[in-house]
């Protein structure tokens, strides 16, 4: 017997369930699902609306459906409030009468004729009354963590590290949908040249105001385009894309991006080197490192080479003093890119920020032996915190002597979020709507 497709509701169910059971990262889990079940057309812009504004929204979706609840339902049950609240309160096209329809009718196949008269009970209840305001939380921090959906212990210490104003741009910043961002290939095409052949295949282009080799994708997913199949773009951030400009690349250079996967830092390091030198890119993972093999072989790119490797004992195997330049990109709390992965501000804990902290030092103490004299070392970070990056970047000079801060290089746009004390770039979402990203640079001291 042929097992019966899942609505799209269904699957979003199932999705949320799955994150919450396993930790999963819901991009992933989307996009299994998405092929699995073969979602097509409309329906995958629903799901995808459905499953991120639901994990997006969580904590004011359980703020709204707390005075109805007299008991603590299961957690499927409670994950299907919240999907039916997010539609109810956050999509105007979708009328009630069909959420609380398909509410009910998931609830019925799942468990018993009472879970599913529980579920329409509550949904109707809040239908008819309304949900409830924010204006009764008289903490500003509270509020503004129950309105946006980010843990309190978050905002307290964004609102400790980067002052009030900041801290709700970002807060409200991080509830929109990102715009999906491309790198051209520069070694094949120009951006005056891709533009127009992505517009004849029905997408709406423009390019980037930020970096001059990146395009903004204002409607489709470029990764469904011949260019991109042609190896003529990358998706990549925009920010993500200031690394190679830190990396101060000139033909015939070797480099070592020590924490490779999935490899678009790796391909523009190779493009930046107009296909010249070699760049030597680490993962910890052999399928990590086939996907970089992957994008290189579609990028056309043959100054890459990708190895199985712990970056935490890359000196073991590799030769010290042996790359002009070395890309640090740790391993991180991620809150720069909430956008993209909402459930890791769920997940996440002070505990966390502490030991990541502790690889980052380890990774750049090893990668360090690597450097050559006078050779640069850059560390950067898609998150925001403030411990993860100032305090990994001052602890590692205050460890390594032979080891200055380096002016950091970046794209003119970007000059005036430069800190030049620091000489590091902290980016935040909202200010040009890329993903938060931390970059510092580092010279090896000639002797």
């Amino acid at each position: 017997m042929t097992k019966k497709k899942m609505t799209v509701r269904e699957a979003a169910l199932h999705i949320i369930e799955m994150i919450d059971k396993q930790q999963s990262y819901s991009n992933l889990l989307l996009n299994q699902i998405i092929q699995r079940e073969k979602i097509t057309g409309p329906d995958v812009g629903l799901l995808t609306e459905l499953v991120y504004g639901t994990i997006q929204r969580k904590l004011t979706l359980d703020y709204y459906l707390k005075p109805f609840l007299r008991k603590q339902p299961d957690q499927w049950v409670r994950n299907l409030l919240r999907l039916s609240i997010y539609q109810m309160v956050y999509l105007d096209k979708i009328p009630d009468r069909a959420i609380l329809f398909e509410a009910v009718e998931i609830a019925k196949r799942r468990s018993s004729k009472g879970i599913s008269s529980f579920v329409n009970g509550i949904l109707r209840q809040i239908q008819r009354q309304g949900v409830p305001s924010f204006h009764s939380i008289d903490d500003p921090l509270e509020r503004l963590s129950v309105e946006t959906s980010h843990p309190l212990w978050l905002v307290q210490r964004w609102n400790k590290q980067f002052g009030w104003t900041k801290t709700k741009e970002m807060c409200q910043y991080n509830l929109l949908p990102p715009t999906q961002t491309a790198r051209v290939n520069r070694m094949r095409t120009t951006k005056e040249k891709v533009i127009p052949l992505l517009e004849e295949e029905g997408f709406d282009v423009q390019p980037s105001p930020i970096i001059p080799e990146a395009i903004r994708i204002l409607r489709g997913n470029i990764a469904h385009s011949k260019v991109y199949r042609n190896g003529l773009v990358s998706i990549q951030d925009e920010s993500s894309m200031v690394v190679a400009y830190a990396l101060e690349l000139s033909p015939h250079l070797a480099v070592l991006d020590a924490c490779a996967a999935p490899g678009g830092k790796t391909g523009h390091i190779a493009e930046k080197l107009q296909g010249t030198g070699k760049v030597t890119a680490l993962d910890l993972h052999p399928h990590k490192i086939k996907l970089i093999n992957k994008s290189a072989e579609r990028l056309q790119l043959r100054n890459v080479k990708a190895k199985v490797m712990d970056s935490r004992y890359s000196s073991e195997i590799l030769q010290p003093g042996s790359f002009d330049r070395v890309l640090v990109d740790a391993p991180c709390s991620g809150f720069g890119v909430l956008r993209r992965k909402p459930d890791i501000k769920y997940s996440k804990t002070i505990q966390d920020i502490t030991s990541l902290s502790q690889v980052q030092q380890k990774i750049l103490k090893e990668s360090a032996k690597a450097v050559k004299q006078g050779g640069l070392l850059i560390y950067s970070t898609c998150t925001v915190d403030k411990e993860e990056n100032i305090g990994t970047v001052n602890e590692f000079l205050r460890q390594q002597e032979n080891f200055e801060a380096h002016p950091i290089h970046v794209p003119e746009s970007l000059t005036h979020l430069v800190e030049p004390q620091a000489n590091t770039i902290q980016i935040l979402p909202q200010d040009f709507g890329g993903d938060g990203f931390f970059i510092a640079a580092f010279k090896k001291k000639s002797e």
